[in-house]
């Protein structure tokens, strides 16, 4: 087997490791790669993620005060 052959045997075997998600933000670099632009990659929008694993509603509640950007306009803007 050649180089390339073994480098891709080694990335299929990576890839049988990873969730959904993942291998859509890998599909998602590949194809930028493929169209010249793998420099400037970022992810492409992924399928939601089930609620008991987004971190964001995890997050949500986690302040009970309600007034944290209160009058932030004026603390940023003068």
């Amino acid at each position: 087997m050649d180089t390339a052959g073994m480098l891709k045997a080694e990335i299929d075997r990576e890839l049988d490791k990873l969730p959904e998600d993942k291998l859509r933000e890998v599909l998602g670099f590949v194809e930028q790669l493929l169209n010249g632009k793998g420099e400037e990659y970022s992810h492409r929008e992924a399928s939601p993620l089930p609620p008991e694993n987004d971190p964001i509603l995890k997050f949500i509640g986690g302040v009970s005060h309600g007034g944290l950007a209160q009058n932030i306009d004026d603390e940023l803007y003068g």
